[in-house]
């Protein structure tokens, strides 16, 4: 009966390392936005565009030029931006962001070890967590029934953050091709 009862409790225990509940907090800021009809876009080109230390991005599907372009003028301002895409966005894919990342010097990982990497993230400011179904595209805003939802909040962006240094850490770095 002992046995059982520590194989439950391991269980347990294993259970709630892997899940997190807790109640958001009621002075938690958070912004919600859906398409079709809003403009999600806008909101986290936005959030990026008042960041001032970092934005770390974890996604499946990475084609708006306009977020890739906001991300690019973040880095030159000074702030630290860091990519990791699907397998995906790599291999044969011309309208990734991918490509433009690299050429504009953005470190870019590849998460290569999932069947998909279906993140759809941002980190800013270690206090801003971008997520929800809303892929980084053109076609989330304008095709797609999509949710984004903004929340600050230091302690989910931390888990957001060790959560994308994890992924990073398996990922394979992109080198920049060499200008010889």
């Amino acid at each position: 009966m002992n046995k059982l009862r520590l194989v439950i409790f391991s269980s347990l225990m294993i259970f709630s390392v892997v899940t997190f509940a807790e109640k958001i907090p009621e002075n938690t800021r958070y912004e919600v936005c859906f398409t079709p009809g809003g403009d999600c876009t806008t909101r986290i080109i936005s959030k990026i565009n008042a960041s001032s230390k970092s934005v770390y991005v974890q996604a499946y599907s990475f084609t708006s030029a306009p977020i890739a372009k906001a991300l690019v003028n973040a880095k030159h301002r000074g702030v630290d931006v860091k990519v990791i895409l699907d397998k995906s966005q790599i291999k044969n894919n011309k309208y990734s962001s991918a490509q433009y990342f690299i050429n504009q010097h953005i470190p870019l990982w590849i998460d290569y070890k999932p069947a998909i990497a279906h993140n759809k993230v941002m980190i800013l400011d270690s206090n801003t967590v971008i997520t929800g179904s809303f892929n980084f595209t053109k076609a989330a805003q304008v095709r797609n029934a999509e949710n984004l939802l903004i929340i600050r909040d230091h302690s989910l962006a931390k888990l957001y953050l060790n959560n994308w240094q994890s992924r990073k850490a398996k990922s394979r770095f992109v080198e920049e091709p060499s200008k010889e």
